[in-house]
């Protein structure tokens, strides 16, 4: 496994995700009380971050539940991961 395919961006543990039945969910950063809201797919893309899942894996989960490129996918874990690094929700 190359070192850009291993899981590097693991949640932070004062982050609690909560999820909605509507499949969308929201963060909560425990040190700073802010939330921030979640789509389906950044919900799924956190959870698999939290399995410790690898991108490829992360990218074949979203392929299996929408109906999607392994390349749009991957642009989708990519912006995700993005922005969980930008408001300091992974280490």
């Amino acid at each position: 496994m190359s070192k850009e395919n291993k899981t590097e961006n693991q949640p932070r543990e004062n982050i609690v995700a909560s999820e909605f039945t509507n499949g969308e969910g929201t963060l909560v950063d425990l040190n700073t009380k802010r939330y921030i809201q979640l789509n389906e797919t950044a919900l799924l893309i956190w959870r698999c971050l939290e399995g410790r899942q690898t991108r490829d894996e992360i990218i074949n989960q979203l392929c299996a539940r929408y109906d999607v490129t392994p390349e749009h996918a991957g642009q989708s874990v990519d912006k995700a991961i993005a922005s969980f690094k930008e408001n300091g929700l992974v280490s």
